[in-house]
């Protein structure tokens, strides 16, 4: 048998994410006949700095969907430039990948070309080590256990209401194992169901954008109040934190720069002000986004002056090692969410998950709402020590794969603790 880890070949093909959206799945052949795979998630919410997303607009096939052009761009320019190379290089592979596309956005060859390639060797090095890949990121057996978030319920636009606020999540951040974590979610996501339901007069609540549940008012205070109802009623008060993700940028208008807010418009100062208030009623782990993506100034008042929180960049950081840079020396924000797929490939998240554990932020490894079944961010999360991991809704594939995930962990390594969050501990 070839031991050899240098690879031999790579190969892309399309298949379906979650939503059955067209994505890209690309294999990695190494000399010892090892296989990698990877497929790059794409968001049902997308930042404009993110890593491009190449796909064919072609109204034909796919409805402008298919990505067979960055199909191409594997098999055709990533897959030679990288052959012969050593897997276990991770960062020499990517870095290769990073060089042959040129473009600050990965645009010219796709990030999702990029990334699910730099998804197969990550994942082809840790079978060749015939480890996890979580103890091949690790490096052994992890530091700590990242403690789960449920996203439960799920607003946006819809056709009869808009709701401001992206994403409700709430943390068992005081479960004293896995299991006791997963029992919570199990517990807390079902009753909000059956108060949502309760509110609607006995209509069966409906099922939002993506798995979680659509709120039955667009008043983000009124959706709280049910969601601490619940966990309330669960008898988990002295356990459960909540957790928003507002990306804002999606109610922003630029014109009259201002924010969409249950039926009003708000200045940033307004938006500022209504978030200080709910903190202050409720306890939160971490909010993100508060405002708009390229708002900096915004964000940096917003920092002064909500302190009852940790706030953390998704769309203004896009796992991004120089813009968390930025938000670290301008006190912009106190973490990110980790998107492997928003910088395009493995080697430049992990750069901004050591900065940002180096500069004392927090790192939220977060999947892709409708991505893949196989994604590989909670492996990551594992692996890097991240404070905490979000999932989508705890019923989707998506979802139960990453739980599944961190419950392997946890059983694998029983006296692996998890993450110390007392310092993010803001209430």
């Amino acid at each position: 048998m070839n031991n050899s880890t240098k690879i031999r070949s790579v190969h892309a093909r399309q298949v379906m994410d979650c939503n059955f959206r067209p994505v890209l799945e690309a294999d990695v052949v190494l000399e010892n006949g090892v296989v990698g795979r990877g497929a790059a998630p794409t968001g049902n919410s997308v930042g404009i700095h993110e890593a491009a997303v190449l796909r064919d607009n072609d109204p034909a096939r796919f409805c402008g969907l298919s990505v067979f052009q960055a199909i191409d761009n594997v098999d055709r320019v990533l897959g030679p430039a990288i052959a012969g190379m050593d897997v276990t290089d991770q960062e020499a592979v990517d870095r290769r990948m990073i060089e042959l596309d040129g473009t600050p956005d990965k645009s010219r060859l796709g990030g999702n070309a990029v990334y699910s390639v730099s998804i197969a060797c990550a994942q082809a090095a840790a079978r060749a080590e015939n480890v996890s890949l979580y103890q091949s990121v690790a490096g052994g057996t992890p530091a700590c256990l990242p403690l789960p978030v449920a996203n439960s319920i799920l607003g946006g636009r819809y056709g009869d209401r808009t709701v401001c606020f992206q994403e409700f999540s709430f943390c068992p951040y005081k479960a004293e194992s896995m299991e006791e974590a997963m029992e919570i979610i199990f517990h807390v996501h079902r009753e909000i169901g059956a108060i949502f339901t309760r509110e609607q007069g006995g209509v069966p609540v409906q099922k939002g954008n993506g798995h979680g549940w659509k709120p039955p008012t667009e008043d983000p205070e009124a959706i709280m109040q049910m969601m601490d109802e619940a966990v309330r009623n669960c008898g988990f008060s002295d356990k459960v934190a909540f957790v928003l993700d507002m990306a804002s940028s999606e109610m922003y208008n630029k014109e009259t720069k201002t924010y969409y807010m249950n039926g009003r418009e708000l200045t940033a100062d307004g938006q500022i002000a209504y978030i200080k208030r709910l903190t202050e009623k409720y306890d939160f782990l971490f909010i993100e986004d508060v405002l708009d993506q390229d708002d900096w100034e915004g964000h940096r008042r917003a920092r002064r002056e909500i302190c009852r929180t940790t706030l953390i960049g998704d769309d203004l950081i896009v796992s991004d090692r120089e813009l968390l840079r930025r938000a670290c020396e301008e006190q912009a924000a106190e973490g990110f969410i980790f998107k492997p797929n928003q910088v395009g490939t493995i080697t430049e998240a992990i750069e901004a998950r050591r900065f940002a554990g180096e500069h004392g932020m927090m790192t939220i490894p977060s999947q892709r709402g409708g991505g893949t079944i196989w994604d590989v961010v909670i492996d990551l999360a594992v692996g890097l020590g991240a404070e905490a991991c979000k999932s989508c809704a705890p019923r989707g594939g998506e979802s139960v794969y990453a739980m599944n995930c961190l419950y392997r962990a946890a059983d694998e390594y029983p006296d692996v603790p998890f993450a110390d969050l007392s310092r993010w501990i803001r209430f």
